[in-house]
């Protein structure tokens, strides 16, 4: 048999190199391939009944795509780690949890794709974090409730699905991972999103439809690459909404205002340093026509921005007054007039809705 080399690849796969034993009833990998098994390449043991990836696993030293699908699995054993050139890795519509994955499986240096949809995960296991080749990660159909900060770590990712979870909201750190080209995070309970993901520079394709988003951050007109937008089935708004929340302003606060749109001067020799603090920290009201400011009372109000000519989206901001009128949004292009933001009707909310 041909001897293995270090910079195989997929597609040097052949008869030799690769076994296909899908579909065969199995309920164990055969002892038979022990013998050769540090001549395979890619070993395919999908649709079987082995609920147990046992040690056995281990002689396969040079095996690059390991694929386990389908086979009600619900323990990996520790040997999987010492597949030091594993680099593809599925496991998908089986039962594992965070319990059957190895305490060292971050120790699979070579990985780069990892497919575990379709299983019992209610969170992302700590050691996929360390696996710093990954380039895809797939974890959707799991029953994954949060996403851990760790994932800032992966930092080679470029596809990571988690549709069909239980997320009810996203880490900021999820804005750091610069190489990400795809986010699937449809048909969870998402409500909101974080500003951080106009970060993601290089993301192209974003799934966000069935969730119950009603508004999106204004930061995500900074996504210039964002060629693919889904947001079908979420409770957008169809309208301008006005005064959602808005808590009258403190005496401290208007105060504050004054001095700020007045550009009276302090400083730490007039005032104690906590109020110095506080008046350093006003935000400016994003309405172009209002000189005004806020510092804690502010008006939740919704615009509709075209977004690259192609999408209607309902962008939250923050007004410093019930009564400050805005002016829309700076966008990569608008086909739309400003009279046209005045009064969004339903044909207009198709355009949000695109798939």
């Amino acid at each position: 048999m041909a001897a293995i080399s270090d910079s195989s690849s997929e597609g040097e796969f052949n008869e030799e190199n690769s076994d296909d034993l899908s579909y065969s009833n199995l309920e164990s990998i055969p002892e038979c391939l022990v013998p050769s098994a540090s001549c395979l390449i890619s070993l395919q043991l999908n649709h079987n009944n082995i609920t147990t990836l046992s040690q056995e696993i281990g002689h396969f030293k040079n095996l690059v795509s390991l694929d386990i699908s389908n086979n009600g699995l619900t323990y990996i054993s520790d040997e999987i780690i010492t597949l030091k050139k594993l680099r593809n890795f599925t496991a998908k519509n089986n039962a594992l949890d965070v319990s059957a994955i190895p305490k060292d499986f971050g120790q699979l240096i070579s990985l780069e794709c990892l497919n575990m949809s379709g299983n019992n995960f209610h969170c992302i296991p700590e050691q996929f974090t360390e696996l710093t080749k990954l380039r895809r990660l797939y974890l959707g159909g799991n029953k994954i409730q949060n996403i851990t900060a760790q994932v800032q770590e992966l930092q080679c990712l470029e596809i990571l699905y988690l549709g069909g979870n239980e997320l009810t909201e996203i880490p900021a750190e999820l804005g750091h991972l610069n190489n990400l080209t795809a986010l699937i995070l449809c048909d969870n309970k998402l409500q909101s999103l974080p500003p951080t993901l106009c970060q993601l520079r290089n993301l192209t394709s974003m799934s966000l439809h069935n969730n119950q988003l009603s508004t999106l951050p204004t930061e995500i007109v900074a996504l210039k690459n964002l060629v693919e937008l889904s947001l079908r089935n979420n409770p957008l708004v169809v309208k301008f909404v006005e005064d959602l929340v808005y808590d009258p302003p403190t005496l401290l606060e208007l105060a504050g205002r004054v001095v700020k749109i007045k550009k009276i001067p302090y400083t730490t020799n007039d005032l104690p340093s906590t109020v110095v603090k506080y008046l350093d920290a006003a935000q400016r009201c994003v309405n172009p026509k209002c000189k005004g400011v806020y510092f804690t009372a502010k008006v939740e109000h919704v615009k509709f921005v075209d977004f690259c000519g192609k999408y209607r989206l309902p962008l939250l901001q923050y007004l410093c007054s019930p009564k400050c009128t805005s002016l829309p949004f700076p966008c990569t292009s608008s086909s739309d007039s400003d009279t046209d933001d005045e009064g969004v009707h339903k044909n207009k909310m198709q355009r949000v809705l695109l798939g």
